[in-house]
C-alpha cells in the first residue's frame, strides 16, 4: 500500500504540472522502440503471466515502465506490445507462447533487443552455446527483434509513415553492451592463439568492444534520422544509456570490468549524441548524467537503496532467481518496503526508478517547449 500510494502521489503531482502548462494535448499516440527498459509486455505469455510476471521491473499493480508512465501523464493510451510471444524450450518450455503481431499496438521495445543485431540476451539462438549459462538463457527464447526491424515493422503497419502527431521514443544500447562484453573472453582466446600475450589480447579485445559500442550509437542516430524523421516523425525523444557501470551487475564484476563498462557506455552515448547534434525534431535526454547524479546523492531523488536488487534471488517462486521478468510485489521481494530501491534485479529499474526517468523526460520536454 505504501508503494502504491507514493507512486500515485508522484503521478498526481506531475499531472498538476502538466495541466498548468496545457501539456500534451497535441500528441495522439506514443510509439516506443527499444529493449527491456521500455518493454510493455512482449513476453507476457500465459506461462509468464501465471507467475505474475511480464515486464522487466517489479511486476504488480504499479509495475509500469517509463513509457507507460509518460503516456499516462500525457493523457494518452498506454502503448501495448506490438509483438508478443516466446520461443521457449527445454526446462523453460512452460513459458512458450506463439509469436503474434498485435494490431494497433505501438510498443515495439523488446527485452534483449539490440540496435541492429537480431541476437540479444536470452534469444533462442544462444541454446547452441558451449557455455552452460548462456545455453540455459537460450531456452527462454526471447524474440530480441532489433530496433531497425522494430521501426520497419511500424512503417509497414502504417503505410510507410509516422503520424506527425506521434510522440516517438527510443532507448537502446544496453544489450549491445552485454553481448559485446560477453564475447570478450572468446576474443581474447582467439587473439592469444595469434601469438598475442594475454595482456595484449585483453587490451585489444576491450578496445574492439568499445569501438563496436560507438558504431552502435551511430547506427541508432542514423536510424532516428533516416527511418523516423525522414518518414514523418516530428518529435522524437532519444534517451541515452544510463551509466551501466553503476548497476549491481557491473559493480559485482570489480573495478576493471566497471571501467570497461563505463567506457563502452560513453562510446555509445558519444556517437549517438554526435549523430543527432542539431537535428530538428529530436530531443536528446541525458539519462547517463542523471544516473550519476542519482548515485552521488540518492536521497535527493528519494532513493533508499542503489546496491541491493529488490527481487529475491533465493525465492523459489521466481524461476529466474531474481530476474525481473518474473519478479512480483506479491511474493518475490527481499523486504517489506523496497518501494524506493533503484534496481529490481541486477540491471533493471524498479517502478520508482522508472517514475524518476519519466519525470526527467517530462521536464526535458517542457524545457524544449514540447509541452
Amino acid at each position: 500500500m505504501i508503494f502504491r500510494t507514493r507512486l500515485a502521489a508522484l503521478s498526481a503531482a506531475a499531472a498538476l504540472v502538466l495541466a498548468a502548462c496545457g501539456g500534451g494535448h497535441d500528441y495522439t499516440q506514443v510509439v516506443s522502440f527499444g529493449d527491456s527498459l521500455s518493454d510493455v509486455g512482449s513476453y507476457k505469455t500465459a506461462g509468464i503471466a501465471a507467475v505474475g510476471g511480464g515486464k522487466y521491473t517489479v511486476n504488480g499493480p504499479e509495475g509500469k515502465v517509463w513509457v507507460e508512465r509518460l503516456a499516462e501523464r500525457l493523457g494518452l493510451a498506454m502503448p501495448c506490445a506490438a509483438q508478443t510471444g516466446l520461443n521457449a524450450s527445454g526446462s523453460l518450455a512452460s513459458f512458450v507462447g506463439a509469436v503474434t503481431t498485435q494490431a494497433n499496438c505501438t510498443g515495439y521495445a523488446q527485452g534483449g533487443s539490440r540496435v541492429t543485431n537480431p541476437i540479444g540476451p536470452w534469444n533462442a539462438a544462444l541454446k547452441a552455446s558451449s557455455d552452460a549459462t548462456t545455453a540455459f538463457q537460450g531456452q527462454l527464447g526471447q524474440l530480441t527483434v532489433p530496433l531497425t526491424t522494430q521501426v520497419a515493422n511500424h512503417l509497414a503497419a502504417n503505410g510507410g509513415q509516422f503520424r506527425s502527431s506521434a510522440l516517438v521514443l527510443a532507448l537502446a544500447g544496453g544489450n549491445d553492451l552485454f553481448m559485446l562484453a560477453g564475447g570478450i573472453p572468446a576474443r581474447v582466446a582467439e587473439l592469444m592463439g595469434q601469438s598475442m600475450t594475454q595482456q595484449q589480447a585483453t587490451q585489444t579485445a576491450a578496445g574492439e568492444a568499445v569501438q563496436a559500442m560507438g558504431v552502435a550509437g551511430g547506427e541508432l542516430a542514423a536510424l532516428v534520422k533516416n527511418q523516423m524523421l525522414a518518414k514523418g516523425a516530428t518529435r522524437v525523444v532519444v534517451v541515452n544509456l544510463p551509466d551501466v557501470s553503476l548497476t549491481p551487475s557491473s559493480v559485482a564484476e570489480g573495478t576493471a570490468a566497471q571501467a570497461l563498462t563505463k567506457s563502452m557506455t560513453e562510446a555509445f552515448n558519444t556517437q549517438l549524441a554526435a549523430g543527432l547534434a542539431n537535428t530538428p525534431g529530436v530531443l536528446q535526454v541525458d539519462a547517463f548524467t542523471r544516473s550519476i547524479a542519482q548515485a552521488a546523492k540518492p536521497s535527493e531523488y528519494g532513493l533508499t537503496n542503489l546496491t541491493t536488487p529488490a527481487c529475491d534471488k533465493t525465492s523459489s517462486l521466481n524461476p529466474f532467481q531474481g530476474y525481473s521478468l518474473t519478479c512480483t510485489t506479491a511474493s518475490t521481494l527481499v523486504g517489506t518496503d523496497v518501494s524506493h530501491y533503484a534496481y529490481a534485479d541486477t540491471v533493471h529499474p524498479t517502478p520508482y526508478a522508472h517514475q524518476l526517468l519519466s519525470n526527467f523526460v517530462i521536464a526535458e520536454m517542457q524545457r524544449k517547449g514540447w509541452l
